[in-house]
């Protein structure tokens, strides 16, 4: 028999419109893909996506191909035998390399499983059940984020995150002040997500000044590693503060928690090193009666799709953010699919495999 082949490719994709973020506007990014097959068994593959973010993730370059590629040649060459054996497989890949981690430990559990992109097997792989999900709204300007709002209640969506932090703090106020003026907090859940905009001086106001609008919770207030501020925003803030940036490259997950006392916690596994280790924070933030949901990160839908379905093996799930499906021009196709507020997978739609249409 011969011996898995491990295989990276990457591939730039491209978005259907400008996504404005506090660290500026995103026209495209670089994915790049694990394939790992066997040449005399080569019904199923193990694929893998890492996509690593200017300004979060700890290995971005503007081309990571040659880190990743590096990274992958540094694992063991024998493969784990079963799931219990992938967190020791991929330690081989440095802490400070999450995403490449995440990529390496996404192929081989498909790898293993042998199911054709059944990574995590649930009721939302095998019954169609649904994960709801929030949507998301862009920064830019007023005009132009109000036209989503509308479009995603349109679709019939419960639950919008608006990233904030773009334009002038009024007009968001303005933007608020006319979703709620029109929906109810019963009616529709609004997020908010400041990805570390606000100062420190001004942060205090600026939430008091957004509590009046029956906000489900914001996101990262200030910049992450301002444990302290943060902590003493947590407990004066009336709007629930999650931690997202904030978890990215920490290690000791207890001292974080117990030092800032966030109410919810953002989890992204292609940040933190994959799902083994998102389920340690998941774990952690039971124990502390801490909230969480799980969110991607701008991956194509290879990414996504393992992502939707590690999440879908949980119950009674809040919002989660998944919804970032149809970003792309390019994107592979993928047996999920949103419908009013709800992320489902069809296991009948078949995946399509980056490796029979990439080129380096």
């Amino acid at each position: 028999m011969s011996n898995p082949v491990i295989q990276v490719k990457r591939r730039t994709l491209h978005f259907h419109v400008e996504a404005g973020t506090s660290r500026g506007i995103l026209t495209q990014k670089n994915s790049y893909f694990l394939q790992i097959s066997n040449p005399s068994h080569t019904e199923f593959v193990g694929l893998g996506e890492a996509g690593p973010l200017f300004g979060l993730s700890p290995e971005f370059k503007e081309d990571a191909y040659d880190d990743f590629q590096k990274a992958v040649n540094h694992l063991p060459k024998e493969l784990p035998r079963n799931n219990s054996e992938v967190a020791s497989w991929i330690s081989a890949i440095p802490f400070d390399q999450p995403s490449f981690r995440f990529a390496a430990e996404m192929a081989i559990i498909d790898y293993l499983n042998q199911r054709d992109g059944i990574y995590f097997p649930s009721d939302f792989t095998d019954r169609q059940a649904p994960v709801p999900i929030n949507g998301l709204i862009w920064m830019g300007s007023k005009e132009y984020m109000q036209k989503q709002i509308e479009a995603k209640l349109a679709e019939g969506l419960t639950c919008l995150k608006l990233k904030i932090g773009a334009i002038d703090f009024e007009s968001e106020i303005d933007l608020i002040r006319s979703i709620r003026d029109s929906h109810s907090e019963k009616a529709l859940t609004i997020r908010l997500d400041a990805n570390g905009a606000f100062s420190v001086p001004e942060a205090a106001y600026k939430l008091e000044k957004l509590s009046k609008y029956g906000i489900h919770s914001i996101e990262q207030p200030i910049k992450a590693g301002q444990w302290n501020e943060m902590a003493h925003l947590c407990k004066q803030s009336e709007i629930p503060i999650a931690l997202d940036e904030e978890l990215i490259g920490v290690q000791d997950s207890v001292e974080v928690l117990e030092t800032i006392r966030p109410a919810y916690i953002i989890l992204k596994p292609s940040f933190l090193g994959g799902f083994g280790a998102t389920m340690q924070w998941i774990n952690l933030a039971n124990e502390k009666k801490i909230g969480w949901w799980i969110t991607s990160a701008l991956e194509s839908n290879v990414g996504l799709q393992a992502i939707a379905q590690f999440t879908g093996q949980f119950t009674d799930l809040i919002p989660q953010g998944l919804g970032t499906g149809l970003l792309y021009a390019n994107n592979l196709a993928s047996g999920l699919y949103t419908r009013q507020g709800n992320i489902y997978f069809d296991s009948k739609f078949p995946r399509e495999n980056p490796f029979q249409n990439l080129s380096l």
